[in-house]
């Protein structure tokens, strides 16, 4: 229970800093997700290996990276679209 408060501070914190530097929320909500889909699927990847099962600890952690990557791919569009845009044509 002590670690939500200090987890609450910290997101609290990275949500001003973004509304300070005039970021978009939803790409900070994004990022926020995946820090924690990360966070879950490394957890559940050591539970069942500690379970004895390698083989579906395997799978738990490839699925966390393919979630994170689906969530990832609106921030990496944006991303290059804006290097894009950044290169002069001409």
């Amino acid at each position: 229970m002590f670690l939500i408060d200090q987890i609450y501070s910290i997101i609290h914190m990275i949500e001003k800093l973004a509304a300070n530097a005039n970021v978009n929320m939803v790409y900070v909500e994004t990022i926020l997700k995946i820090i924690g889909i990360a966070y879950i699927a490394e957890f559940a990847s050591h539970i069942t290996k500690d379970a004895g099962q390698g083989a579906l600890a395997a799978k738990v952690e490839l699925a966390g990276k393919i979630l994170i990557l689906a969530m990832a791919v609106p921030i990496l569009t944006v991303i290059i679209e804006t290097i894009i845009n950044m290169i002069p044509t001409g």
